[in-house]
């Protein structure tokens, strides 16, 4: 018999939670996406599938392994509640650095470059991301601080939290939408403009840091290191990083280097606590990026 609860399916006796359901979809959805693009990127056939298979259980392992490491006053006490990974607790930035980490050792096993297998990662990775942060929605988790006005009080904005029965910011759909945003913008980029060997992944890394920044701020669950957000911390340095190999790249050209003093201006304002200031620094090495990334397609058409 098929039952429907508000968390999960029960097929025969067993429960099969809308979370886990959700994360597969976007797995699957990310190998389809993956094994549709690695012709057009000179890859051989099967190449996303067997990156899936080498990079997603890296990925879930990693994803864990950092959120232990960042959490481990939780289980220190019982050191064994690390393998119980049903339990929860996962972290995004473990797993695409498991993720990378994989791809790397499979380019040099089978020869093949590594920044094209990132460029065909990119996407995909970006995808399963926005599907799967409905698994939160389900499981009411990852959302954000209390959204004190009225009007901020209903949806998309907000999101109901029956464990305290107070809105909450939805954190969780912002990076949802960016996510979707991320994976358009990189398909469309790549298909009208012929990149360099890497701008796709770079790119992925640059918009998404941007929107994690700025997002983790309203989280009320993030992992900290001493009394800074670990993963606002690891999100500006990828920002101020992937500007740097933007401008390395270009040539010193002028573009790159806006952006690159406006990331480090929107780290400064983050890390001092001026999330609101920090949003015009973003905006502004956001389409300076954008920008410079066309000019540089375009010269290379």
């Amino acid at each position: 018999m098929l039952q429907f609860t508000s968390n999960s399916i029960v097929l025969f006796g067993l429960e099969i939670h809308w979370y886990g359901i959700l994360i597969a979809l976007g797995m699957a959805l990310a190998v389809v996406l993956a094994s549709l693009r690695e012709k057009r990127l000179g890859l051989p056939k099967e190449t996303g599938i067997d990156l899936a298979l080498v990079g997603i259980p890296t990925a879930i392992v990693c994803a864990r392994l950092y959120y232990v490491v960042f959490s481990w006053q939780a289980y220190a006490a019982n050191p064994i509640r690390a393998l119980y990974i049903w339990e929860g607790g996962m972290a995004i930035y473990g797993g695409i650095i498991g993720g990378v980490l994989a791809g790397w050792l499979y380019g040099r096993k089978k020869k093949l470059p590594f920044l094209k297998l990132a460029d065909l990662a990119a996407p995909s990775i970006a995808l399963g991301q926005a599907i799967g942060r409905w698994g939160n929605f389900v499981n009411q988790e990852a959302y954000g601080r209390v959204a004190a006005q009225p009007w901020q009080q209903h949806f998309p904005i907000a999101v109901f939290i029956q464990a305290d029965g107070q809105w909450h910011y939805a954190t969780f759909f912002y990076e949802s939408a960016w996510c979707f945003i991320i994976v358009i913008a990189l398909l469309v980029a790549e298909k009208k403009r012929r990149l360099r060997d890497g701008d796709v992944f770079l790119s992925y890394v640059f918009l998404y840091a941007l929107e994690r920044a700025l997002v983790e701020g309203l989280r009320t669950d993030s992992l900290y290191l001493g009394s800074l957000r670990v993963s606002q911390l690891l999100s500006l340095a990828a920002l101020v990083v992937c500007a740097a190999l933007f401008l390395k790249r270009s040539a010193g050209k002028v573009l790159p280097a806006a952006a690159l003093v406006c990331a480090g201006l929107m780290a400064a304002l983050l890390l001092t606590g001026h999330a609101a200031l920090a949003l015009l620094p973003a905006a502004g090495a956001l389409i300076l990026e954008g920008i410079s990334l066309m000019r540089e397609a375009r010269q290379k058409a």
